[in-house]
C-alpha cells in the first residue's frame, strides 16, 4: 500500500511542468490617479510549448484587451489584438511600446504597494486551453523596469 501510494505521489510530481506550461516574470500593473478609467499591466512570459495568449481577467476592470503598439510611418499607433504568440522557449515580454494589458473601466483607483489578481487565458497548438493566475503589485506612476532603463 506505501509503495502504491509513493509511486502515485511520484507519478504526480513527474505531471506538474506539464500542467504549467506557462511561466510569468515580473508582472506588475502602473499605478492610477484618481478617476482615471484606463490602466496598464506588464509582464514576461514564456511557455514550454508553442502557445497564444488569447484573453486576461481581473476583478478590478470591467473590460480587458490584449493590445500591441507600433511605429506605423512617422506615428506609434496602438490597437486591440486577438492573441499574442508565445513561441516555445523564448520570452516574450509584455511592455510598454510593444504587447501589453490594457485594462478598461477600472473599478477604483490603483495604488502603489496593492496587488492586482489577473487571470490570464493561453491556448496551446491543440487548443486546449490553460488559466494561469497572477498577482501583479501596483508599481508607481514613474516605474521604469531594471531592462528597460
Amino acid at each position: 500500500m506505501n509503495r502504491q501510494l509513493l509511486a502515485l505521489a511520484l507519478a504526480g510530481l513527474v505531471s506538474l511542468p506539464a500542467l504549467a506550461q506557462v511561466s510569468v516574470g515580473d508582472p506588475w500593473v502602473r499605478a492610477t490617479v484618481p478617476q482615471q478609467k484606463v490602466g496598464g499591466a506588464f509582464m514576461q512570459l514564456s511557455s514550454a510549448k508553442p502557445a497564444k495568449l488569447v484573453g486576461v481577467k481581473t476583478p478590478v476592470a470591467g473590460r480587458v484587451e490584449l493590445h500591441q503598439m507600433a511605429m506605423e510611418g512617422q506615428t506609434m499607433r496602438m490597437r486591440a489584438v486577438d492573441s499574442i504568440d508565445l513561441p516555445a522557449g523564448q520570452t516574450v515580454n509584455l511592455a510598454s511600446g510593444g504587447y501589453h494589458v490594457m485594462l478598461f473601466d477600472l473599478q477604483r483607483q490603483l495604488k502603489e504597494g496593492e496587488q492586482v489578481p489577473l487571470t490570464l487565458t493561453v491556448v496551446d497548438g491543440t487548443g486546449k486551453r490553460e488559466t494561469v493566475a497572477v498577482s501583479a503589485p501596483v508599481r508607481p506612476l514613474t516605474y521604469t523596469p531594471q531592462a528597460a532603463r
